[in-house]
């Protein structure tokens, strides 16, 4: 809650992996409220109060998460809904080109990211989303201490340049400190 509050403010993208992450760990508890407690709630060290509303609102992303029947895989659609809107941001900013820097990036991108979309079939919607899916994917190797290919390394540095980039544009747009 604590962390998620902060990076929805200031990393939309980063905010995103995060949320997904959250669900990840949510499916891993199984749910369990007491779990939950003992697993996520504990780590913040937070008085009680605190604690309270971070137990509340992990349950109460548990509790939407089985109301949109994602329980076994999928993403809430609160945050589908805010990679939709980032990819939309994504195609303005080229359709404008209102951004130089974000142009180069997106083209030193353009051919690993048609790539991983081709490769991801029809699981991926777009490109922002095939983005932060390799991001979350890397991710999720390194914490299971698997190898990652130079290649891939690289590939996927790339796409966080350039999705840092966008979603610090993003906030920026929010804030009315950038205009097409």
């Amino acid at each position: 809650m604590l962390i998620a509050q902060e990076l929805r403010k200031t990393n939309i993208a980063e905010y995103v992996l995060y949320m997904w992450q959250v669900e990840d760990l949510l499916r891993a508890c199984s749910f369990n409220p007491e779990l939950i407690d003992k697993k996520l709630v504990s780590r913040f060290n937070a008085d009680e109060k605190k604690s309270a509303a971070i137990a509340d609102w992990y349950n109460n992303l548990a509790i939407v998460m089985e109301k949109e029947h994602i329980r076994q895989n999928g993403h809430l659609q609160v945050i589908s809904n805010l990679v939709n809107d980032l990819n939309e941001f994504h195609l303005k900013m080229i359709e404008t080109q209102a951004d130089g820097d974000y142009m180069r990036l997106y083209r030193m991108n353009h051919d690993a990211i048609s790539e991983f979309v081709r490769k991801s079939g029809k699981s991926v919607e777009n490109e922002v989303e095939s983005c932060l899916n390799a991001l979350y994917g890397v991710l999720l190797l390194k914490l299971k201490n698997s190898d990652i290919s130079p290649e891939t390394q690289k590939t996927v540095e790339g796409f966080g340049r350039m999705i840092g980039h966008l979603s610090a544009r993003y906030i920026q747009f929010e804030n009315d400190d950038f205009d097409f």
